[in-house]
């Protein structure tokens, strides 16, 4: 018995099939859709040279990551020999019609006989030589032999213009191949048909769909038309007459099978751009990407000199669900393409920034590995990805001519911008011009870095900005108080990305960004001796409360940052993630500076009443609420709520002349203890209820 499956170029014809040991017929017999084999064709057996069996057998084992690539490399065969003949057909008119270039005796013997024909010797010593650099191995022409990984004996039947006879060649992969006539006779009239018999592991490629599948991964957008022989049940009208009654009409069902072709999209990046319509560009990238939403752009583009590829790239307008949740793992949006055959999706052509990029590069002159699939990191794949980066740095900027538009797109990928910043140090300074920030300038737009800088205000010798988790809070926050009130700009940084961010951008065109959390506030016009003055008027009371609060503050300073309240604790752990609990713990835990506000009637006030009695424990009560309500103020945890809760209720029982040990007058009413047969009565309370719900 056979089972098969059939899938047809215009140059090849593949049969693709399972086959049983009592298949094997007399020639003369010709039964239909008979296949020849060894076994019935009469002809010359060959032995491969000893190290066409070392190619094989590291071809079958080795160089292949799966089993299905045999598929992508029997098409692109089939494609290059479709070429080579309209080539010929420049020299001899006389071949009117693509059915391939077919193969001669000789040629069948040389092409299929001699493995790596290239230097068969040099292609065994660099397959065992791990250093080797595989990128060469791609010279040697060995694809065909992938057949191998999902059959164990694969027949070529092939008629060539300068053959009188249609060939037949056979091999096992073992020893030897056999090379006779085809009983058939020309059944061909020029061109090849490959019949593969699968291993019994191999069946899923009998499948109409797994083959179609394979198709549109790899072959899709191969110039000429790919058929897959597809089968359909359809329902027929039959008349059906009994002996005894008058004629019924009845349905019988009815397989049908016609030729349907596989590879429908175009290959348009192989057009001009002048070509192409926004509707064309549109069509494609939904067909490409699965993506429903039409994309938010695009760009067409071909490299030209020494090395030339031409490649298209798309913006979705929504980014993925995960996109870099996990800052390790990348998308595999971009493919590579050679000569239109699908290779990969694995190799780094644009780096993890880009990862929300899609789109495809299709070159004719990258050097490949045998398995087309293991890029090694070569001069040609480097020059490529420089200039799509380059081209996809490009768009974004033209995006960023329309604001609008580009807000759209920076609340979808503002965190991959901002990992290019950290990550792509060659292009940092373009992608730090096309940052947005949330800024006190406006309450609802962003603001780029370029343009806060022409709104600096008079000898202002920095960038001041504030980070958190949330944009109300830090409008909010104790440390912008001056700075508003001032009329400087404060930039918002509400990212999870900004802290790593800002690990990379300390300055921009010159001018250090500060953040208004930390230490090193400058405004540029700060009166010198009156701050002298402050600080030597609350001198005792920012040592008194260094000493009171030693085992969590490292001291105490007059602050030039606040306004309307009272203290502030400087640096803000909230500008590290949320998912960073370690590092936000031990952050919390180290000692920060306080910062006084001199101008506060409640500093004033402890000021004073320190200087009567220091040693008052009920000012060092006061400290500690003090200090730690800052804590809240500045959006830090308390250490133990429980303390400051008990330091409140001590100040409230005080206001309220309450004593300070005073407690709740709550007479205890003890629980009944449970008599014998309770639980009992009870169930039986439950299933009297339950009948009267029912009735």
């Amino acid at each position: 018995m056979r089972l098969s499956a059939f899938l047809l170029i215009p140059l090849l014809l593949l049969f693709v099939s399972f086959s049983a040991a009592e298949d094997v017929v007399a020639a003369e017999e010709l039964p239909p859709n008979y296949v020849p084999s060894a076994a019935n064709v009469k002809g010359d057996k060959f032995e491969f040279q000893s190290d066409n069996k070392k190619i094989l057998n590291i071809v079958i084992n080795s160089l292949y990551k799966t089993k299905e690539i045999f598929l992508r490399e029997l098409v692109s065969n089939a494609a290059d020999a479709l070429d080579k003949i309209r080539f010929k057909s420049l020299t001899k008119p006389d071949i009117l019609a693509d059915t391939g270039i077919g193969m001669t005796t000789e040629e069948l013997k040389k092409n299929l006989g001699t493995i790596a024909r290239s230097g068969t010797s040099e292609f065994v010593s660099l397959l065992e030589d791990k250093n080797a650099d595989l990128s060469m191995i791609g010279q040697f022409g060995v694809g065909f032999y992938s057949v191998f990984l999902v059959c164990d004996r694969v027949t070529v039947a092939s008629k060539s213009n300068d053959s009188p006879k249609q060939m037949i060649w056979e091999s096992t992969s073992e020893n030897d191949f056999t090379i006779g006539v085809d009983p058939r006779g020309n059944t061909l009239g020029r061109g090849t048909e490959i019949t593969l018999h699968l291993k019994d592991d191999a069946l899923e490629y009998l499948e109409e769909y797994k083959l179609g599948e394979l198709i549109k991964k790899y072959s899709e957008f191969i110039t000429f038309p790919i058929y897959d022989i597809a089968t359909e049940p359809s329902e027929d009208g039959v008349e059906d007459v009994p002996e005894d009654s008058s004629p019924k009409k009845t349905t019988e069902t009815r397989t049908y099978h016609a030729w349907e072709r596989v590879n429908q999209n175009k290959p348009i990046w192989a057009r001009k751009p002048s070509e192409l319509s926004s509707d064309d560009y549109k069509e494609f990238y939904k067909a490409f990407s699965k993506d429903t939403q039409e994309p938010l752009a695009w760009t067409h583009f071909q490299a030209e000199g020494d090395n030339e590829f031409k490649s298209i790239l798309f913006i979705p307008k929504k980014a993925p669900s995960n996109f870099l949740q996990k800052l390790e793992v990348s998308m595999k949006n971009v493919k590579l393409f050679v000569r239109r055959v699908f290779i990969t999706d694995e190799t780094e052509l644009v780096p993890r920034w880009l990862s929300f990029i899609t789109g495809l590069v299709d070159s004719d002159d990258l050097p490949l590995n045998v398995s087309r699939e293991t890029l090694q990191k070569h001069a040609l794949l480097k020059s490529i990805k420089k200039k799509m980066i380059a081209k996809a740095i490009e768009m974004i900027r033209n995006i960023a001519g329309d604001e609008s538009k580009y807000l759209d797109f920076f609340k979808q990928y503002g965190v991959a911008i901002k990992l290019g910043v950290v990550e792509d140090n060659k292009n940092k300074d373009k992608l730090t011009k096309i940052l947005r920030f949330y800024s006190s300038n406006s309450e609802d737009g962003m603001t780029t870095l370029g343009d806060y800088k022409k709104r600096m205000k008079s000898k202002q010798p920095q960038i001041y900005y504030i980070t958190g988790t949330n944009l109300k809070e830090i409008q909010n926050s104790p440390v912008v108080e001056v700075p508003l009130a001032r009329g400087y700009e404060v930039l918002y940084m509400i990212d999870p990305m900004d802290e790593y961010l800002l690990q990379q951008l300390t300055t921009f065109e010159g001018t250090p960004l500060q953040s208004l959390s930390k230490a090193g506030l400058e405004y540029g016009d700060e009166d010198k001796e009156e701050e002298s003055k402050l600080k030597e008027k609350f001198a005792d009371l920012s040592d008194w409360l260094s000493t009171v609060l030693s085992e969590h503050i490292e001291s105490v300073h007059i602050s030039t940052r606040l306004a309307k309240s009272p203290t502030a604790k400087i640096m803000n752990a909230q500008a590290l993630q949320s998912g960073e609990n370690v590092m936000l713990m031990y952050y919390q835990s180290l000692k920060k500076t306080m910062e006084i506000n001199p101008f506060h009637p409640l500093i004033q006030a402890l000021a004073k009443k320190v200087e009567k009695d220091s040693a008052n424990p009920e000012l060092t009560q006061l400290a500690f609420v003090l200090y730690e309500s800052t804590l809240i103020r500045s959006g830090f945890e308390l250490k133990n709520p429980h303390d400051f809760a008990g330091r409140v209720e001590q100040i409230l029982r005080s206001n309220l002349g309450v004593a300070a040990d005073a407690e709740a007058e709550y007479t205890v009413v003890p629980a009944k203890e449970k008599v014998d047969g309770e639980d009992d009565e009870k169930k039986d309370d439950e299933s009297e209820e339950v009948e009267h719900d029912e009735l």
